[in-house]
């Protein structure tokens, strides 16, 4: 649509000029698809749904009343890659433009959402989200650390409720950047300092509710190694309960909000005291009861039937030690025959292997006279040889005439 050729110097009200723009982008576009990435998505409860567009360089307001939305086959989430048919208008109370949907349809998994997941995976595959790693919260911590914006209504929620639940917990704040290139730097420095100097018990690290693109520093890769790496037990509250972020497969416990991480981080004083009170009467009930069950032990014991009852505990035992003493004597007689036997039996082995034993069937032993070494082989002696001959009694010498060696 061409827009009209007016004076120059034709003066405008606000209203009429964005009637005129209104006009011009709803006349020119009056059906149009759109594919972009869900971000802020916002339902409300009247059942329409607004949302942003957005791709690498811009984004452009979008809204789908409720009968349009019901016409859905799936769920919007920030980050989801949909194609969008609609048209544009110009809401003019904002001064704004917007596509008005009528059908919307996944178009493929979205850039961040694709990028979160890959990341999840990686992350995964080392061990930082497994479930054997994670710790319990301390029962009654005396500190709390709280790692989020000083500024933002999360922090406000955690102290009002640690102050109604149990106003004896301490509080240490680590304010921090919560969205932004820097937040996660932050973030990361904060966990460390905690750390380094031991500050607290339990620490809660998150923010309120926002944009995919807002939680994005909560799913850095550096803050989920700190957090997995923390000594302290920490506790992820990110966003509502539908948000999430890489942060709450690292913590050892994922909080759906940043109150619900202090009702699950601050025991509550009356519970408290009421257990106390319930452990005080069960001791002390456990304690009577023995006092009691002592006192009619005590009273079978009179000096009538005293020594009865010592004897008939005595009995049984001094059976057993005669029984026992039985036993222990014949197996020290068996064993000692086992013995005596087996050391006869050494004494035959090592008479028969005796050397003198085999010089007294009949064998001598030879020997070279000038050298001393036995002679196996002919081989081993000359003609003209003198030899030792040693029988089973005393030695003889020999001269070696002849050599047969076969």
């Amino acid at each position: 649509m061409t827009p009209p050729v007016l004076p120059e110097d034709t003066v405008f009200t606000v209203t009429q000029i964005t009637d005129l723009i209104k006009e011009i982008i709803e006349g020119s576009f009056p059906a149009i698809i759109i594919e972009g990435e869900i971000s802020n998505y916002r339902p409300a409860g009247s059942g329409h749904l607004y949302f942003t567009l957005k791709d690498a360089d811009s984004q452009i307001s979008a809204v789908m009343f409720r009968g349009a939305a019901s016409a859905l086959t799936f769920t919007p989430k920030d980050g989801t890659l949909v194609r969008c048919t609609g048209k544009l208008t110009v809401y003019p109370a904002r001064g704004n433009y917007q596509i008005l949907i009528t059908r919307m349809e996944i178009a493929g998994a979205g850039n961040i959402l694709q990028m979160l997941e890959e990341r999840k995976k990686k992350l995964a595959a080392e061990g930082l989200f497994e479930s054997g790693r994670k710790r319990q919260l301390p029962f009654f911590p005396r500190t709390i650390g709280i790692i989020t914006s000083p500024t933002g209504a999360a922090l406000r929620d955690i102290l009002q409720i640690t102050k109604r639940r149990n106003p004896a917990v301490s509080v240490v704040i680590f304010p921090s950047l919560v969205q932004g290139d820097e937040a996660a730097q932050t973030i990361v420095r904060q966990i460390q300092t905690a750390n380094a100097y031991r500050m607290c018990d339990v620490l809660i690290v998150g923010r309120g509710g926002g944009s995919l693109e807002d939680l994005l520093p909560f799913s850095n890769e550096k803050v989920v190694r700190t957090i997995a790496a923390s000594e302290i037990p920490v506790v992820s509250a990110v966003g509502h309960e539908i948000d999430w972020a890489l942060s709450d497969y690292a913590a050892d416990v994922r909080a759906p909000t940043p109150s619900a991480a202090a009702e699950l981080v601050v025991p509550l004083k009356a519970d408290i005291m009421q257990n106390l009170q319930s452990y005080t009467d069960d001791f002390y009930n456990t304690i009577r009861q023995k006092v009691d069950n002592m006192r009619l032990v005590v009273k079978t014991f009179n000096p009538d039937n005293l020594e009865l009852q010592f004897r008939t505990i005595e009995q049984p035992l001094l059976a057993r030690f005669d029984n026992a003493k039985v036993a222990l004597l014949q197996n020290m007689d068996i064993k000692l025959k086992d013995t005596k036997q087996h050391i006869q039996m050494c004494m035959q082995i090592l008479e028969s292997a005796s050397p003198q034993t085999i010089l007294a069937r009949g064998y001598s032993m030879v020997r070279d006279k000038t050298t001393q070494e036995i002679v196996r082989d002919a081989s081993q002696t000359a003609a003209g040889a003198q030899l030792e001959i040693v029988p089973a009694k005393g030695k003889l010498t020999a001269q070696v005439l002849t050599i047969e060696k076969n």
